[in-house]
Formats: C-alpha cells, structure tokens, sequence
C-alpha cells in the first residue's frame, strides 16, 4: 500500500518541485521583501530559474521512461501531458524574465507576479495530466483563481481592475455550469476516474446517451473559456488588453496550453473509440467551435490598433487551429498539436518581449509607436517580422510547418471543409500581421530616439527566442520526431 501511494506521488514530482519553489519564493520576499540593495530580487528570479529548470529536468527525464497505457486504473501521466508541461514549464520561464524587464508592472508586484505564476503552472500542470474529474476541477480552479488575482496586479490601473473583475464574472459563471455538467456525468456512469469511464461509455442505454450529450456541453464550457474559444472568448480581448503586458504573455501561453492539453486528452480518451451519437456529437460540436473561433479571432484582430488587443484575437484564432488537432482523434492530430504548441511559445514570447520595450518606452502599445523600428533596431524588426511571418503561416518558417501538420492531419481525415476554412483564415491573418510589418519598415519613426530596453542584452534573447522559428522551420523532423514520441495513446 505505502509502495503504491509513493510510486503514485513520484508521478507528481515536478509539481511538487515548482510548488516547494512557490514556498521558497513566498519565504524570500517575505524575508528580504524590504530589502532596497537589490540582492532580494536577484536572489529571487535565481531561484524561481533554478526552480524551474529543476522542474524541466524531471519532466523532460519523465519522457524517456516507459509511458503507463492511458487506459489502465493505475496511469497518472502520460507522454502527451509530460510534453505540454515541458511548454508550460519553458513559457513560465519566459513569462517571469520578461516580468523582470518589463516597466508595466510595479516594481513592488513583480514578486507577486512570479509567485502567482509557479501556482498558476500547478494548476495548469495538474489539469493536463488529470485522470479523474475531480483532479480536473483542482487544476482548473487553481489556474483561474490565481488568474484572477494576476489579471488585475496593477492594483492603481482602472482598466487592470476591470480585466480582473471581468476574468472573475466570466470564470465564475464558467466554473459552475461546468461542475453541474460534471455532477450529470458522475449521475449517469457513477465514477469519476477518466478510466472507469472508458468501458462504461460504449455501453450506454439510448436515454443515458441522451442526457450525457447536454452533460459534456457544460463539461466543454470550463474548458472552452481557459483557451478563449467561441463564444467562450468574449473576456479575453478586454482582460488581455487591460493586464500588465508580462500577464498578457503568461495568458496567452500557459492557460491556454493547459485547456489545450486537457481538452486533446479528455477527447481521446472518452471518443476515440465508436460510441455512437454522443462521438458524433461532441465531434460537431467542435469543428463548429474550431470554424468559428479562427474566424471570429481573424476577421476581430483586423480592425485593432493595440499590439496586446491584436494579439489576444491573435490567441484566440490559434486557438481554434490547435483544437482542430484534437478532432482528428488520432496519433497524427495529437503529434500536430505538440508541434504546434511549441512553435507558438517562441512566436508568442518574441512578439510580446518587443512589444513590451516599445510599451515602455512610449507609454503605450499602439501599432504607430513601431513605427521606423527597422532604422532604430533593425535586429529587432527583423526578428519581429520573421514572428509576424510565422504566425501568419508563410514558408520557410516554423508557423508554416505547424498549420501544415494540422492541415495535413484534418485533410487525412477527409474534413475538407475545415481545412478550406482553416487556409482562408490564415490568408485573412496575413493581413493584420502585414500591418505591423509595414508599419516598422515603410514608415517613418516618430522621433531618432532609441527604445531603452532594446539594450544589447534583450536583443539577444529575443534573438535566442526568435532563432527556433527559423530552425524549426527548415529542420523540422526532428521535432516532429520528438512529439511523435510524446504521443497520448501508446501503442
């Protein structure tokens, strides 16, 4: 029995790592908080580095192990969700460096901002690999909670306060249609582990069918507002926009992953094999929500003058394009997703790093204050553009390879429609993206003024992140090779 509960905890070992991490970095502020030399904070961004990087280490270990059949009583993760964590894990990374830099929070939130986001990456990490509903509800909950609490940390900023308060409406409405949907789910097959509920499925009666369908619509709800898909999307241009950037970056990275993650899992899981109408329900159910969430995140991204406001749409309609992978309930469509999450993290930290000098710098991220960046900085612009290409989907980079896969994946299973939608969409992002573009390189600069945080330091790491989306780009198979060995279902 003891032996059993501790090879189950050692399956939770990166979590326990980033929450002793959390308790470290909660103990230094507490301790150093008020210290003006600057040591407290250097010592803090070290640990939760250090933290992390431990937490990466036993994930990416994890990998190379033997995966447990997802179908077995005794799984508690997987290669699928080990994966995803390792992208949540580098992007927290990312989302505390740039925390650091960044002017847009207030030197006095900044140790609440990393600490909050070690407790938004459990939640999101717990709800990844979650086998059972309750686990599930844990990690969504604590990712939401402490999401709130982020959204809304320049605390003297109306419109921070109103991204909080719009988070906590929506969230709390969310949560509790999708824990009623869970109850129903519970009612009808009486557990709830993920892998007692497998067998159960392909033996339901014609009315437990039915009050299942309306069941995992609910179910979806929780999980369709964490990736802002439609019509659960409707918070997040507001909340992007009004959260200091550094937040803005983590949310459209680490939530959004987790959803994704648990989202791909929970439809292999209950619809990879033949359970009849409720499979072909919920598989309607999400190329209707996929369509119209690339082209609501399109078409809405167009008209914005806001970078962040242009980027959260951005998220939005990637979104849509990585749920497509899911639909497809197959190695290819989850290997797809992988891929793609993976891309999007370095697309998504360059593109919000130069945003947030130019932020700081001006006072505001509007789409003219990039204006002449080419002549100012022009690695910077060039790095830019290659991300605003990649996110648009163009050869020879690493956003074209990653809509490719998932293209490949629906046109495999002969969803022509929504691989007609899916190209359309990307040809109506070139247009947005293009803007930023033009702006940086066709436009004049408002002024020879350099941008302060674009020191030689900050280039380099945008150069660090922006180097994968040209390499991944032409020397792909080894990544793909990588996802392919981290896939959901073990044969």
């Amino acid at each position: 029995m003891a032996l059993n509960y501790l090879a189950s905890i050692s399956h939770y070992i990166p979590e326990l790592l980033v929450c002793f991490t959390m308790g470290a970095l909660i103990l230094i502020e507490a301790t150093y908080g008020n210290d003006d030399k600057g040591s407290s904070k250097k010592m803090f961004y070290w640990s939760s580095m250090i933290g992390l990087l431990c937490a990466l280490i036993y994930q990416v270990k994890g990998l190379g192990t033997d995966a447990t059949h997802i179908f077995t009583k005794s799984v508690v993760m997987d290669h699928f969700s080990g994966f995803a964590k390792i992208v949540m894990i580098l992007s927290t990374a990312g989302a505390i460096y740039l925390s650091k830099v960044s002017k847009d929070l207030y030197e006095g939130t900044k140790a609440e901002f990393g600490i909050l986001a070690m407790g938004i990456l459990v939640g999101g990490m717990l709800l990844a690999s979650a086998n059972n509903m309750l686990i599930f509800f844990i990690g969504i909950e604590t990712l939401s909670i402490l999401s709130y609490a982020m959204a809304a940390l320049k605390k003297n900023d109306e419109r921070s306060t109103e991204a909080g308060l719009k988070y906590v409406l929506y969230g709390g409405a969310t949560s509790g249609m999708m824990l009623f949907g869970m109850s129903h789910i519970f009612g009808t097959l009486g557990t709830i582990n993920f892998s007692e509920m497998i067998p159960m499925m392909s033996a339901l009666t014609e009315d437990q069918t039915l009050i299942l369908i309306p069941s995992f619509l609910l179910f979806f709800v929780g999980i369709g507002y964490k990736i802002a898909c439609v019509p659960f999307h409707m918070w997040s241009p507001d909340v992007y926009e009004g959260s200091p950037l550094p937040v803005t970056a983590f949310f459209s990275l680490v939530p959004k992953f987790a959803g994704i993650a648990a989202f791909t899992r929970l439809t292999q899981i209950f619809f990879a094999g033949d359970v009849g109408m409720l499979k072909h329900s919920w598989i309607f159910l999400l190329m209707m929500v996929a369509a119209l969430t690339m082209t609501v995140g399109n078409v809405s991204a167009i008209g914005q003058r806001s970078i962040k406001r242009m980027l959260a749409f951005s998220s939005i309609s990637h979104a849509g394009v990585m749920m497509l992978g899911a639909i497809v309930l197959g190695e290819m469509g989850a290997t797809a997703i992988l891929f793609y999450a993976v891309t999007y993290l370095f697309m998504t930290l360059v593109a919000f790093y130069i945003a947030s000098f130019i932020q700081d710098h001006y006072g505001n991220d509007h789409i003219d204050r990039f204006a002449g960046l080419i002549k100012k900085h022009p690695f910077a612009a060039i790095a830019m553009t290659i991300t605003m290409f990649s996110l648009a989907g163009l050869p020879p980079l690493a956003g074209f390879v990653a809509k490719f896969n998932i293209l490949a994946a629906v046109v495999q299973q002969k969803y022509y429609v929504l691989a007609v939608i899916t190209a359309v969409n990307s040809v109506i992002s070139l247009y947005y993206y293009m803007k930023v573009v033009r702006v940086m390189v066709l436009k004049d600069a408002e002024s020879d003024e350099k941008v302060a945080g674009l020191g030689f330091v900050n280039q380099l790491i945008i150069g660090v992140y922006t180097a994968p989306v040209l390499i991944i780009g032409i020397f792909w198979q080894k990544l793909l090779s990588l996802a392919n060995g981290a896939l959901l279902l073990i044969k």
